[in-house]
């Protein structure tokens, strides 16, 4: 499923079960089964098999993927590659993230937003935290996300936000970090590639961010990648007594 398809799921109970699992993230087919219609007779035939039915047609329709073990989960239009390469004798994946690395993506965020140098995912992780739900696909808003790990421990990762509405359906708004102790060492621009590869298949036509003033690496990094400044919103942050200004940032794909 392409993050700018509209959904349109025929049947209630279809859409029931996509919404539950939008909203959980990654959830067992059988307890999505018993939240959804407690009042069905535990292991009645007829109620499982109309649940599988169900279940079977939003796979399908491409709304839904299921893992081995039973994790039903949205099913997202993403290469699931995985990308390796070794750099100062440290090997890195960058890879599609899912909801199990939700915790280590939220975790990487706190630490850049605790040295002030990326106030915006702040925004990103506060929101992941009051979710608890990683990847997102419903009327309003899609996002999607990329991490790059060591030793399956997160590093790094690219988010990028999709509004869900017409005038705004050729954009989309991204947020990427690295650790400090990885950076200079590609991750950064590994990740942005993956993440403006996966935009540019989505057929968006361009891609916005803003970042402090005063993260002045973060600023030339992106001009080298031929992003421009478009605007600067003067004292839009403050951080204790000092006025910060944002600097918006795009690119055209």
């Amino acid at each position: 499923m392409a993050l700018t398809e509209p959904i349109a799921i025929e049947g209630d109970e279809r859409e029931q079960i996509y919404a539950y699992v939008e909203t959980h993230g990654a959830v067992d087919r059988d307890r999505a089964r018993e939240a959804l219609f407690p009042e069905d007779p535990p292991g009645d035939p007829q109620y499982t098999r109309a649940f599988r039915h169900n279940v079977a047609i939003l796979k399908r329709d491409g709304y839904l993927e299921e893992d081995g073990d039973g994790t039903l989960r949205i099913a997202i239009d993403v290469d699931d590659e995985r990308e390796e390469f070794s750099t100062e004798d440290v090997d890195v994946t960058i890879r599609p993230a899912r909801q199990e690395d939700l915790s280590g993506i939220v975790g990487a965020m706190r630490r850049l937003v605790e040295g002030m140098i990326y106030i915006e995912a702040e925004t990103v992780a506060d929101e992941l935290d009051h979710e608890n739900v990683l990847l997102r696909h419903n009327e309003f808003e899609s996002r999607m996300f990329f991490v790059a790990t060591v030793d399956d421990e997160v590093v790094g990762w690219a988010h990028l936000h999709v509004p869900n509405l017409e005038k705004l359906s050729h954009t989309a708004e991204l947020t990427v970090g690295v650790l400090e102790e990885y950076r200079g060492m590609g991750i950064g621009n590994e990740l942005l590639d993956r993440a403006l590869e996966w935009v540019r298949s989505q057929g968006h036509e361009k891609v916005y961010q803003s970042v402090p003033s005063t993260n002045e690496a973060a600023i030339e990094f992106f001009e080298g990648r031929g992003w421009v400044v478009e605007a600067v919103r003067e004292d839009h942050y403050k951080l204790e007594d000092e006025y910060i200004d944002e600097v918006m940032m795009a690119i055209e794909l």
